[in-house]
């Protein structure tokens, strides 16, 4: 219920018609829009929501949607080629899923507790103008990865065409701005099928997730099951690495299962990030937590296995190793496999590509201006800016992604330390939440002009090195001096520890962040269980 308001202050709006599409979509857990909340900093999808629907099944296909895709399956397999026993191999998958549930579950609570999405959650900790720095940035590199993401499902929609429209041919040959007049059309059509799934809200997404994570694991299934019966059991290795490799030995072996945990760690450092977007509609905590138990160690152990016994069978089916699911089935050659396939992995991709890519800068751009922008608009903001980037051109070139993207991915450990340091140590789990919302000079996240100049110096202090560890190391193996690449492996662990050490130090030093110590109306407490709801 919303307490009465004072007698200056104006009604609250009646909630109408077109608020049902207006409030992500879910018109139930609608934002509480107070009265008092700035026009500058509140709409109906970044104010805490009346209501939190999301069981742990959401959560588990959540997480589904975003293993089951083609990068997880590339990744899950590259790990069983890196040189080192199968077991090892495993240990390396358990230790770095097991290090993303626990980061998931602590970027998880704040939201969920407060019911605000990770933009808002941020003005506790940058300041209620600060919190559009990390913002933007998330953003951008969410809008730069949707456009790829659309490219790569797009490529896949080309191969049914190719096979079922002979005509689709003569469209290969012709093109403008990089990309083939088939492409184009492809493109086109996953990107309309995109922004209508988004365009639809939240509610609408969940469904798809629910039922895109499970379809996707029965083809998988039934993909390994075929190969094997066509290779035999006794064909099948866990062992993906190249044979003719000299041994790395046992130290080396050490290294290479770090490697391993950092890339598990790395791959899913953006959905860990965003997961307070979707944490916020977890009807309890422990909801999320069983959630992300099911989605995360137990579903990608099972998937990583699914994973390598597939790309092992084609090794004696078609004479090689494929790690791509899709070449895997249009080497099959048949219509039908084809088809259901190549639509699997385009739903698989689609999946991913909503709960990674597009929820996050629509609430990100958002929060830059609500009273302007609400997060449906936002969502089509980073919907044409993918467009824009023409990221067909430039996926391909290494060099480009790495000192384009590197700059900004490198961010996001930084980022993710902060948010930590500052809900769990600097804030002690308590937030007023209605004071995210107020651009009032004496409200409890107004700082310094808005700003919290711990939590920005804090970023600079952290990203700057972050920034350097990730792009100088290839810098200097391009120029032929020592190649120490391997250390962007672990640019996520490093920045994270680096954002969590400064902002803890500096908020020790001169504490800005308030505790609310001995108040108890309107604070979230993320250390009592009831207080999941505050709004």
């Amino acid at each position: 219920m919303t307490p009465s308001s004072p007698p200056s202050a104006p009604p609250a709006p009646l909630t109408k018609p077109q608020d049902i599409v207006e409030a992500a979509g879910f018109p139930e857990g609608s934002g509480n829009m107070k009265p008092h909340y700035d026009p500058r900093l509140a709409n109906e999808d970044l104010a805490p929501l009346r209501k939190q629907k999301w069981s742990a099944y959401n959560i588990f296909a959540f997480w589904m949607s975003d293993v089951h895709s083609v990068g997880g399956y590339v990744t899950a397999g590259s790990l069983f080629a890196l040189g080192i026993a199968a077991w090892q191999v495993l240990v390396a998958l358990v230790v770095g899923i097991v290090i993303v549930q626990v980061f998931a579950n602590l970027v998880a609570k704040p939201s969920q507790k407060t019911g605000v999405p990770y933009p808002v959650i941020n003005r506790a900790i940058f300041g209620v103008k600060g919190a559009n720095i990390p913002a933007i940035i998330r953003g951008v590199i969410a809008i730069a990865w949707y456009g790829v993401q659309t490219f790569l499902a797009a490529e896949s929609l080309n191969i049914i065409f190719l096979k079922f429209i002979p005509g689709a041919a003569a469209l290969v040959d012709v093109g403008f701005l990089g990309l083939s007049a088939l492409g184009w059309i492809s493109y086109a059509i996953l990107w309309v099928a995109q922004v209508a799934l988004f365009w639809n809200g939240m509610e609408v997404i969940r469904r798809f997730i629910d039922w895109a994570g499970p379809a996707v694991y029965v083809v998988m299934i039934v993909l390994a099951i075929y190969l094997v019966s066509q290779a035999g059991w006794e064909n099948i290795s866990f062992d993906l690495s190249d044979s003719s490799q000299p041994a790395v030995g046992f130290w080396g072996s050490v290294g290479l299962m770090f490697m391993a945990i950092g890339i598990v760690v790395s791959y899913f450092s953006g959905p860990m990030l965003n997961f307070g977007d979707f944490a916020r509609y977890g009807k309890t905590f422990a909801a999320v937590k069983k959630g992300n138990l099911w989605g995360l160690p137990v579903n990608f152990l099972f998937f990583s296995l699914l994973t390598v016994i597939t790309a092992s069978a084609t090794v004696p089916v078609f004479g090689e190793l494929i790690t791509d699911p899709i070449h895997t089935v249009e080497r099959i050659d048949t219509p039908f496999a084809i088809l259901l396939g190549g639509l699997t992995f385009v739903t698989a991709t689609v999946g991913i590509n909503i709960v990674a890519n597009f929820i996050a800068p629509a609430f990100d751009f958002s929060n830059v201006a609500p009273h302007k922008i609400s997060w449906r608009l936002g969502g089509m903001i980073a919907a044409v800016g993918s467009v824009f980037l023409l990221p067909w051109n430039w996926y391909s070139d290494a060099t480009a992604i790495h000192y384009s993207l590197g700059v900004l991915a490198a961010l996001i450990g930084p980022l993710f330390g902060l948010l930590i340091a500052g809900y769990y140590v600097a804030a002690r789990q308590r937030i007023k939440t209605d004071d995210m919302f107020s651009m009032s000079e004496s409200g409890a996240y107004w700082y310094r002009n808005g700003y919290n100049p711990n939590a920005v110096k804090a970023l600079l202090i952290a990203g700057v090195p972050t920034i350097i560890i990730a792009i100088a190391p290839k810098m200097l193996a391009d120029l032929g001096l020592f190649d120490i690449s391997w250390i962007g492996n672990f640019t996520w662990f490093i920045g994270c520890g680096l954002g969590f050490l400064v902002f803890a130090m500096l908020e020790r030093i001169d504490p800005k962040v308030p505790t609310f110590e001995g108040e108890s109306e309107g604070i979230s407490d993320g250390t009592v269980e009831a207080a999941a709801e505050t709004a």
